[in-house]
């Protein structure tokens, strides 16, 4: 859909699409920082172990072309001398492979850290496709990767030239030096040169580690297409959701106004607000708010009162306070216990009144004992 539009990639990678990028192997790699590494260390094992097993080929040179009589005859004797050569080189050739391997790993994970993918691991057909494979060879990152190549020839080529004319005369004076010393000093000239033409490498490494974590990152950009779908995806439609709540709230709302029949009174502020409250001696030791309302909901609630003939009750200070204090379904806060029974009681004594059992109940007071923390 991005590509259709036309649209830039201008956002920044969500971690959904990292996530998934890393999960389809797509993480920034550079060949050339792994070069480097299993190269550096692979000279610096050469200084360490390079003299044993200098020394260890010395051996099996000379015990292979030091046979009696005796082992020349038994066909049996070539494999135990066999056992004999090579007990000379088992540890310095394994430690020489155990930190190249080493090296190989931190190298190759050093950007982008460890990963494994078995979606990268699966054969694809676009790989085996000649168009996209000449399609590669012509493209941009082929012509970075010519130039890369072209700027390490230059650079180890440059460096072996200078480093054979360091080493020239002490190279000629090998081949005065007596067996076996002069095959370990050749081992350690050989590491040396070889140490020094892999630290070249570090310089192409410098440029194209940050380059394949950039060229990564700008891969990994999204349209603001893409965040917004990728939202809707993990998310859902915003308008879809909106809908929803508006429906959980309409429902909300028609058993609220079901409910009110039910209140013993409605307080209000007659242009705004109104709370339904109900006290129920055996359920609850509190009044609860079984309903509550602005503006337009307000007016419904007075409505069902009136058509239910529940009294009505004006308090302006008291029914906001029991509107942003008290959700539907709870009790009133204990600090309200006070004016609210001061209403009940005024409700009750004019039903009561109403059906002549009683006297007219004195006007409910306009000053009642609201905390001042609790005014609206």
């Amino acid at each position: 859909m991005a590509e259709d539009s036309g649209q830039e990639k201008t956002e920044e990678p969500t971690g959904k699409k990292i996530e998934e990028s890393r999960k389809k192997g797509q993480v920034a790699r550079s060949k050339e920082l792994g070069t480097t590494f299993v190269l550096i260390f692979s000279a610096i094992s050469l200084l360490m172990y390079g003299p044993a097993i200098g020394k260890g080929l010395y051996n099996i040179m000379g015990r292979a072309l030091t046979l009696n009589r005796n082992e020349t005859y038994d066909t049996t004797k070539m494999f135990s001398i066999w056992g004999e050569m090579f007990s000379e080189l088992i540890f310095p050739m394994s430690m020489f492979v155990f930190i190249i391997v080493i090296a190989a790993f931190i190298g190759n994970t050093l950007l982008g850290g460890f990963n494994f993918s078995w979606q990268a691991a699966a054969p694809k057909a676009s790989k085996m496709s000649p168009a996209k494979g000449i399609k590669r060879m012509l493209g941009p990152q082929a012509g970075i990767e010519l130039i890369k190549a072209l700027l390490k020839f230059v650079l180890v080529a440059g460096f072996a030239i200078f480093l054979i004319n360091t080493f020239f005369y002490e190279i000629l004076h090998l081949s005065v030096e007596q067996v076996p010393s002069s095959i370990v000093h050749a081992l350690e000239i050989l590491a040396w040169m070889f140490l020094a033409l892999s630290c070249t490498l570090i310089i192409i490494s410098a440029i194209d580690a940050p380059y394949q974590s950039y060229n990564h990152h700008k891969q990994l950009k999204m349209t603001l297409q893409e965040v917004k779908d990728e939202y809707k995806n993990s998310e859902g439609d915003p308008q879809i959701k909106a809908r929803i709540r508006r429906t959980q709230r309409e429902m909300s709302q028609r058993r609220m106004m079901q409910d009110v029949p039910d209140a013993d009174v409605i307080v209000t502020n007659p242009t705004h607000y109104s709370v339904a409250l109900k006290y129920d001696t055996e359920k609850a030791g509190a009044p609860i708010v079984i309903a509550k309302g602005v503006d337009e909901l307000a007016m419904q609630i007075r409505k069902v009162a009136i058509g239910n003939e529940v009294p009505i009750v004006e308090s302006p200070v008291l029914t906001r306070s029991l509107y942003h204090t008290t959700e539907v379904g709870h009790q009133i806060p204990d600090q309200l216990f006070t004016a609210v029974a001061q209403v009940l009681a005024y409700v009750f004594q004019l039903k009561r009144f109403q059906k002549g059992r009683g006297k007219r109940p004195i006007g409910l007071s306009d000053d009642l004992p609201i905390p001042n923390e609790l005014k609206h």
